[in-house]
């Protein structure tokens, strides 16, 4: 199937109905996306000032998985395709059109001619080759990347502008997967170096801007690219982006934050938190509000812990959780309780909410049954052993931890004993890595299904210590087969054995809410909900 012949023709082919997403996007204030200054008119040049709350210690964009980092390590690579945001198709970018065949085991890609990387070297069949051969050898921050790619048998560079992928089996979720910053292309030259080199060094990218300065949980300073002109078939502007400089501020601190954009000293903010809403809200401030798609913010349970092994005590903790009060109470207006492991703008979600439901009295029910007996101070034990829990958590949003101070109370209601255990944002993959944890919170965000199988199958990283189950068989098949009823009904059945088995906590959708100036026009969420910033402009 040959998609997408024309790089601007506005006729998507239809074979991205696999990807097809609903998406949520609300703006409070006046416009949608903070343009509108009466004149309408873009104009080049100026500084966007970002101030987000963490760095995640990675900028290369194929290792970051942290919202905070990636608004910007994004802007530095192209990838081979983008995905709509408003109807999940699949579009050109670096590649011009592709060729799919029946099975989904082959696609070959017909890149752009004339693309170049800032280092001068040109785009080709055999960089993209190189860059996916790389990416097995990224280690623990290049998950992502790797599941994407796993099963791959071959690519093959078979002209200069013509690059082949082959798979060892029906790999359904690739071509989104193209579209992703974790296959972002970079330059051979980049792809050489140690994933650490990568990390603190940064990359070379065909992107709309180039690293220029990078300082450890301080900052990140981004230039425009002289001469750039391939961008994806979605942007308004063609050729070079509007803006000369980008930088990103690292803030911790929300209200800090807020007082920096309303001040002045920043033209934008990310995680804007309830507590701010009010006095961001009118004057000359915009919200920005998307929910993002892929895996809701909740506990990822190491089963292979002792204690949580026994279903009971994964379902009491389950059931013990009200997502709507820590939704209401702690996270941005307009947030929704998990209804399910994925956020409902994912592709192929399925409405679980009667199996969320908040009920202690079956949460207790369940731990009485596993054998777990209230003490006098409430906490229960069992064999001399209080039920005593860690939940690990990384800075790298305002809500986590009131979010996890609710849970907390909420366990402890039913009798569970938790200890909530800062770690820093860096360590968030080496964390899950080494499987020291017995829950972990965080979220995955992908406009995908296959995130669960990425997540949860026990034949890949495996980080949560699933065991081998028809779970797998459900993640395996869906990402196999190219018949689109059988994989909503494949990934029906996945989410209903995760949720059911309790092999993971879901407890809300994560809202990506930013704020901007009025005087910043153009600034676009992408179907992940971070942001794109080439068509961005200031006046």
């Amino acid at each position: 199937m040959t998609a997408f012949p024309d790089f601007r023709s506005p006729r998507w082919a239809a074979l991205s109905a696999l990807l097809t997403t609903g998406v949520l996007l609300t703006a409070c204030g006046s416009g949608s996306d903070g343009s509108g200054d009466g004149s309408g008119k873009p104009t080049s040049g100026g500084t966007l000032t970002f101030a987000v709350g963490s760095d995640a210690g990675c900028v290369d964009p194929q290792q970051v998985g942290s919202n905070e980092s990636i608004y910007s390590v994004r802007q530095i690579v192209d990838s081979l395709t983008d995905q709509d945001p408003e109807t999940g198709k699949i579009v050109p970018w670096l590649a011009k059109s592709w060729d799919i065949n029946s099975d989904a085991t082959q696609f070959t890609f017909h890149l752009r001619p004339g693309v170049t990387f800032s280092d001068g070297s040109k785009l080709t069949s055999q960089v993209v080759k190189d860059n996916f051969d790389a990416v097995p050898k990224l280690g623990a921050l290049g998950t992502l990347a790797q599941g994407y790619l796993s099963s791959v048998k071959s690519t093959t560079a078979v002209d200069p502008l013509t690059v082949k992928v082959t798979f060892k089996e029906p790999n359904a979720q690739f071509l989104q997967a193209t579209s992703t910053h974790s296959l972002g292309i970079e330059s051979s030259a980049s792809v050489q170096k140690t994933p650490q080199q990568k990390c603190s060094d940064g990359v070379v990218g065909t992107g709309p801007f180039v690293l220029k300065q990078y300082v450890q949980n301080q900052s990140i300073t981004l230039a425009k690219r002289t001469g750039y002109d391939w961008g994806s078939s979605l942007w308004t502007k063609k050729g070079e982006a509007y803006l000369d400089k980008l930088v990103f501020k690292v803030v911790p601190e929300p209200g800090v934050r807020a007082g920096s954009l309303q001040s002045g000293q920043v033209d934008a903010i990310s995680s804007v938190g309830k507590a701010n809403e009010a006095a961001l809200k009118g004057g000359q401030v915009t919200l920005l509000r998307r929910a993002n798609p892929g895996v809701v913010f909740g506990l990822g349970i190491n089963n292979s812990r002792p204690v949580l092994k026994d279903v009971k005590v994964r379902q009491a903790i389950l059931a013990a959780v009200d997502r709507k009060q820590i939704a209401d109470t702690v996270f941005p207006t307009g947030t929704q309780p998990a209804t399910s492991v994925l956020a409902h703008t994912t592709p192929d979600y399925t409405d679980l909410s009667a199996d969320l439901a908040f009920d202690a009295a079956k949460a207790t029910s369940l731990l009485d049954d596993a054998g777990w007996k209230a003490g006098s101070d409430g906490i229960r034990a069992k064999g001399g052993k209080k039920l005593s829990l860690v939940i690990s958590w990384f800075p790298n949003a305002a809500t986590n931890q009131p979010a996890l101070e609710l849970v907390q109370q909420q366990l402890k209601a039913v009798g569970i004993d938790v200890t909530l255990k800062q770690n820093q944002v860096s360590q968030f993959a080496t964390t899950l890595q080494g499987g020291d944890f017995d829950l972990v919170w965080g979220n995955v965000t992908r406009a995908d299904p296959d995130i669960l199988r990425s997540s949860f199958s026990s034949k890949l990283a495996n980080f949560y210590r699933l065991p081998a189950s028809s779970l797998d068989t459900a993640l395996s098949g869906q990402a196999a087969t190219t018949d689109t009823a059988k994989r909503k009904q494949l990934v029906d059945e996945a989410q209903k054995l995760i949720v059911q088995n309790a092999y993971n906590v879901p407890v809300v959708e994560l809202q990506t809410q930013l704020a901007v100036t009025k005087r910043v026009h153009g600034f676009a969420f992408d179907s992940g909900s971070r942001i794109q910033l080439h068509d961005t402009w200031i006046g």
